[in-house]
């Protein structure tokens, strides 16, 4: 990992604090201020001000870098370099009470994904990666751990996970979804950002959802990749062009792959 790459991961890191300090202040809050979006899903002031403090961070130590965040959209486009924030992955599950939603941070140059860092306060997890880094975790306060992917072979042996239903018929996934439930060893719908980080650390093999945006899945896939796993779209694409994800243990991305063909 070159040395700009370590300072980005470094500032990564402190801004994931500062998101966790900000969501966990509002996080079951009994006044928490609860809005809908056009598009019908949920958004708090804890999104806003979560991400708010991170652009702030940014404009000051990484001015001339874009930035994309899910709550405010896009800055202009004059860098190779964007950071892409998610404040709250998960906040169905935030407004609710369900710990199983982070703070989804990354870099990407040229496009490609570089740097994640992926912060759950209430689960008491982090994972992140850099390029060349390799991939790692904290749990409940304890040292930094190397994470890999699992080396299950057989899909007929593989774990699945994926968020719920939705969008995987207009994909023209839907039939997908049911091969891979058919034919799969176990099923469950850990959901949002835990489902890829549980392939990550080889807890679970495979794991897809047909719709995200980039500030969905951006943090997600050095993490994958670096554990020695693999992220696209449904096509093998580039996920980030293809507006969905899936993640296997690598050796099972082609036959996975085959399965989610119209």
């Amino acid at each position: 990992m070159s040395k700009t790459l370590n300072a980005d991961l470094e500032l990564a890191l402190s801004m994931a604090d500062l998101a966790d300090v900000i969501t966990m202040q509002h996080y079951q809050s009994s006044s928490l201020t609860i809005e809908s979006k056009p598009d019908l899903t949920p958004v708090t002031e804890a999104d806003r001000a979560a991400e708010q403090a991170l652009r702030a961070v940014l404009a000051e130590q990484r001015p001339l870098d874009d930035i994309l965040g899910e709550e405010f959209g896009a800055s202009a486009e004059t860098s190779t370099r964007r950071w892409i924030i998610d404040p709250i992955d998960g906040t169905k599950n935030y407004v609710r009470g369900v710990p199983v939603w982070s703070t989804l941070i990354a870099l990407t140059i040229d496009a490609i994904p570089v740097l994640g860092v992926v912060s759950a306060p209430a689960l008491a997890r982090r994972w992140w990666a850099a390029t060349g880094d390799g991939a790692w975790t904290t749990a409940l306060g304890s040292s930094a751990k190397a994470i890999s992917v699992s080396a299950v072979a057989n899909i007929e042996d593989a774990s699945f996970s994926y968020s719920d239903a939705i969008g995987w018929k207009e994909r023209g996934a839907l039939i997908g979804l049911e091969r891979l439930n058919s034919t799969t060893w176990r099923q469950r719908a850990y959901g949002d950002f835990w489902s890829h980080m549980l392939v990550a650390e080889g807890a679970i093999d495979v794991s897809a959802e047909p719709e995200l945006g980039a500030w969905d899945m951006a943090a997600l896939i050095p993490i994958i990749t670096e554990a020695g796993g693999k992220a696209t779209a449904f096509d093998g694409g580039p996920a980030l062009e293809g507006g969905c994800l899936v993640a296997t243990n690598g050796i099972l991305h082609g036959p996975v792959l085959d399965r989610l063909k119209p």
